[in-house]
């Protein structure tokens, strides 16, 4: 098959299921707008969500076009090594967070990410992260938008800047709207809608390359080789797909880029923090985990399906990008009516994505940066006011960013990039504060800058020519490496030069202090052996190291 033209050839039913999911959407938007009395209401769901709920929405928020475009590529050009960001690179952080860190969230009552930061060290620590977070999301905002926008160029034939403004549009309308619990109770809807878009993809592929054995045969023969269909295969050296060494891969990836993402990112915490209680919130990212360790079946295995069937696949620029694999297969594979539902799983996916982005930008924008240093004692209705202009404005820019992101002929690359240089640093400030009540407030806010700079610095660095490394990726896992060691050297060397804060300002933030009641908000049902938090995350484990044994 050759790439030919990425337009799909939709019918009516295809049109008319993709006009049905984007009513049902606008919908959900208007039917949360009746719960939203309170700023509370509007960014965090009132504290009231059950954990399924918060758990779907809290996996569906991460799957945008990093996921589904992004991994697809990655599948078709690092094989079956991609499995690393899920089953290393994602649940045991998500277990983490659930088990270990949202007590300290959920318990000190913060409402964002950086509010934590603010109660455990300072202001200017605080200010430092809102504003970087917000950064953060706007940039990764417009790598969704810009995914949808490449799909929806595809599906209908419009021009790109056109497909990001209508695609985008749509967003603002039902987080305006309908607030956090109209982007929470869409995600848990897209989360069905973009599997029931994805598994015809890869069953419909795996049966045109004959199961799973003839995919195996046909990856052999491709540029991959063997080497595409193993995940720790030569990862003593970096002769692998990948270009990456087994302490990249569990340092880099596994610990700081996969910790910084899941355990400090306000986009995903946001959605814990909006469950009814302490239980519900500690089950959020364990119960999202289960999805989790599954979804390289609907991501990694089309990729490797486009790999072998698209004649050409991987070229630099045009329709053959390995950003295309998922798109060029629907084209190549289903029929109308099934091709409908798949191009609104893929819609659905990206908007899940940037509704995240920006439900977490106007939550962090409001409260971290107007309400804490631009205008401080309003009524609450004003503070309410102020994030929907704030939601408005995440759009806007995001639609700007979106042309950043066209720059990347494979966006994982670019997003891996923004992870390092923000989460990284962040997460290490983080677990080193959490864990080492005598770390300052000084210490803390030189340590986040400096971490920041020193990943910016190796990117820089790679980008010209100064130094070297096999990969994108691999530069990115070195990257979030430097960072983490940055902030803990600098951290070791300040904390003893300036006055800790005292033990009673510390209680419930960092642990051994005292102040978090795991039981206080305890509802029935919830002491039922089967919704333990730590049996949940020690299963969800176990069940990521049995999934690496046929792929090893």
């Amino acid at each position: 098959m050759d790439g030919g033209g990425l337009r799909l050839n939709m019918n009516a039913l295809d049109y008319a299921l993709l006009g049905l999911y984007f009513v049902t959407v606008l919908g959900v938007g208007f039917a949360a707008r009746r719960a939203i009395r309170t700023s509370v209401d509007f960014f965090l769901s009132g504290r009231s969500l059950p954990a399924w709920v918060t758990g779907l929405a809290f996996v569906s928020a991460n799957l945008g076009a990093l996921e589904i475009i992004g991994m697809a590529a990655n599948g078709a050009q690092y094989g079956v090594m991609t499995v690393h960001y899920y089953w290393i690179g994602a649940v045991p952080a998500m277990v983490f967070l659930g088990i270990v860190m949202m007590p300290f969230y959920y318990g000190s009552k913060v409402r964002s990410v950086p509010e934590y930061l603010r109660l455990r060290f300072n202001r200017p620590t605080h200010l430092l992260n809102a504003i970087s977070f917000a950064v953060a999301q706007v940039l990764i905002a417009g790598v969704n938008l810009y995914a949808l926008a490449l799909v929806m160029q595809a599906l209908l034939g419009w021009p790109l800047w056109v497909a990001i403004v209508v695609g985008a549009a749509i967003v603002l309308v039902y987080i305006t709207i309908g607030g956090l619990s109209g982007a929470i109770y869409n995600e848990v809807l897209q989360f069905f809608v973009i599997l029931a878009g994805l598994i015809p993809v890869t069953v419909i592929g795996l049966v045109k390359v004959g199961g799973v054995s003839g995919l195996m045969d046909a990856v052999r023969e491709s540029k991959l080789g063997e080497a595409g269909l193993h995940a720790w295969q030569d990862t003593g050296s970096t002769a692998n797909p990948l270009g990456a060494h087994w302490i990249g891969i569990v340092f880099g990836l596994g610990f700081v880029l996969s910790f910084g993402y899941w355990t400090t990112n306000f986009a995903e915490v946001q959605r814990a923090l909006s469950a009814k209680n302490m239980s519900a919130a500690r089950r959020t990212p364990i119960i999202a985990a289960y999805p989790k360790l599954v979804i390289p079946a609907v991501t990694v295995i089309p990729g490797l399906v486009a790999l072998v069937t698209v004649q050409g696949l991987g070229a630099p620029s045009g329709d053959l990008q390995y950003n295309n694999a998922i798109p060029l297969l629907m084209r190549d594979l289903l029929p109308n009516g099934v091709l409908g539902v798949a191009v609104t799983g893929l819609l659905a996916s990206f908007m899940a994505g940037m509704a995240a982005n920006v439900s977490g930008f106007n939550t962090v924008f409001t409260y971290d940066i107007w309400q804490a240093y631009v205008r401080r004692g309003r009524p609450d209705d004003y503070y309410l006011r102020i994030g929907r202009y704030a939601t408005v404005a995440a759009v806007v820019i995001g639609i700007g960013t979106a042309f950043i992101a066209a720059g990347f002929s494979n966006i994982m690359n670019y997003i891996q990039a923004l992870f390092s240089l923000f989460n990284a640093p962040l997460f290490a400030t983080f677990i080193i504060g959490m864990f080492w009540k005598r770390m300052t407030a000084l210490a803390g806010f030189w340590s986040l800058l400096l971490g920041t700079l020193a990943a910016l610095l190796t990117y820089l660095l790679y980008k010209g020519g100064v130094i070297h490394f096999n990969s994108d990726l691999e530069e990115s896992f070195w990257g979030a490496g430097i960072a983490f060691v940055t902030v803990a050297v600098v951290a070791v060397i300040l904390t003893p030069l300036t006055a800790p804060k005292r033990d009673e300002d510390l209680r419930g933030l960092v642990y051994g202090t005292g102040g978090i009641d795991l039981k206080a908000d305890v509802l029935a049902g919830d002491t039922a052996w089967y919704r333990s938090p730590v049996l949940l995350g020690v299963i969800a484990l176990a069940l990521a190291v049995v999934l690496y044994i046929p792929v090893f």
